[in-house]
């Protein structure tokens, strides 16, 4: 069993190249709840604005900050071997394993691993999985990313590499792209409970419908706006309101005021604020969909951070919908693009007072019961202990 002591611990090295943009507090909050392991973020850049990141031990590679070093990054890694500097760099934190959110990420750092001859988890969350392997090969996501559905399965083959899938949902497409299931262990994210919680006012006096999320398609706000805009007359005390911000927000905008439609656009807002904007909503609905290229919602966290806050969900996520919430008690599911479902769902969580309340209590126990964050990061740590032993003893 490895050791535990608070100034021994043993030490995993989580990657993310830009660290960390405020849509990623998960990486960071995951980090944080780690007790027997010792987490250091490594990556190439620091976000401007991004999250606050105190506390938490940094290494900024440094490889990346001009046209030439790109350049010869990329050259590196096309040919599939690690800058000699960023292993060198890394090998003095003498770390147990290597932890990588997103797998187009995963296949940058391998070669570094690889290296180093330690172990690599990599947790996959969602567009880097569900993405239809024809769009990266047909060069839409750039042309360096042409080969990243075969470097992935070429990654899943090496035995020293192992997957975490954030839903059950992440963990069938995984298999189906190609992933042994043998290889992949399912873990959720989870969210602080004792940051989340529900808010003084009584769900029956609140007057907002909430949605948080990039305003690109994949997430659906059309539908929600659609959808109010059937019953606001029916509700004419609520409105929505729109936390997000992305390359569909002028057009939103412009719909939902062509259509005269109760809705406040926030833009995009801190965890802290979003924390105290679901103190004030009735409901979150995120009515997120599978665009063109194959790309879904792997889970969606603010599905969680809302159950937690005793908030009940409408959503149609591809994960949050089958296994977010309980269908009928923490909230609603529909389908993709299914206005009048939603419509339906709204109405009743909106009308009914007492089954909002019932609704709102049985959603924060799901949460505690599930997907808390404490529980969800030991089995993070059971997972990371398992991997490393088993490396460790298949080197013997």
């Amino acid at each position: 069993m490895i050791q535990t002591k608070t100034n021994d611990r043993p030490k995993v090295l989580i990657f993310k190249s830009n660290l960390l943009p405020i849509s990623e507090t998960f990486i960071r909050e995951q980090a944080i709840h780690l007790k027997n392991w010792k987490p250091i973020l490594v990556g190439y850049n620091r976000v401007v604005n991004g999250l606050d990141l105190d506390g938490l031990d940094i290494i900024l590679l440094k490889s990346a900050n001009s046209f030439f070093d790109k350049m010869i990054r990329r050259f590196h890694l096309m040919m599939g071997f690690p800058l000699k500097r960023e292993v060198s760099r890394l090998k003095k934190e003498n770390a147990q394993l290597i932890h990588v959110h997103f797998g187009n990420e995963a296949i940058d750092v391998w070669p570094v691993a690889k290296t180093l001859e330690q172990p690599l988890i990599v947790t996959l969350h969602g567009s880097d999985i569900n993405i239809y392997r024809e769009w990266w090969e047909s060069g839409n996501g750039s042309y360096f990313m042409r080969s990243y559905p075969k470097k992935l399965l070429k990654l899943a083959a090496e035995k020293n590499v192992t997957f975490i899938a954030v839903s059950n949902a992440i963990k069938k497409r995984a298999i189906e792209y190609g992933i042994p299931p043998e290889k992949i262990h399912i873990n959720y994210i989870g969210v602080d409970t004792q940051k989340f919680i529900p808010g003084p006012i009584p769900l029956s006096k609140r007057r907002e419908i909430l949605f948080v999320g990039r305003l690109v398609k994949k997430k659906g706000c059309k539908y929600l706006l659609e959808a109010f805009s059937k019953i606001q007359k029916k509700f004419p005390r609520y409105q929505l309101v729109i936390i997000g911000d992305g390359p569909l927000k002028k057009e939103l905008r412009q719909y939902s005021q062509n259509n005269g439609i109760r809705a406040i656009f926030f833009g995009a807002q801190s965890s802290e604020q979003v924390r105290k904007k679901l103190g004030d909503a009735r409901i979150l609905c995120l009515p997120s969909i599978t665009i063109e290229s194959g790309d879904a919602e792997g889970l969606g966290m603010v599905i969680i951070e809302a159950q937690s806050s005793g908030v009940p969900v409408i959503t149609s996520a591809l994960g949050g919908a089958t296994e977010g919430i309980i269908h009928g008690v923490t909230g609603f599911r529909h389908e993709e693009k299914d206005v009048f479902g939603m419509t339906t769902s709204l109405e009743k969580l909106l009308s009914d007072d007492v089954f909002a309340e019932r609704a709102g209590v049985a959603a924060r126990q799901n949460v505690l019961d599930k997907m808390d964050i404490c529980g969800c990061t030991s089995k993070l740590e059971s997972i990371y202990s398992s991997v490393f032993e088993a490396f460790k003893n298949s080197n013997c």
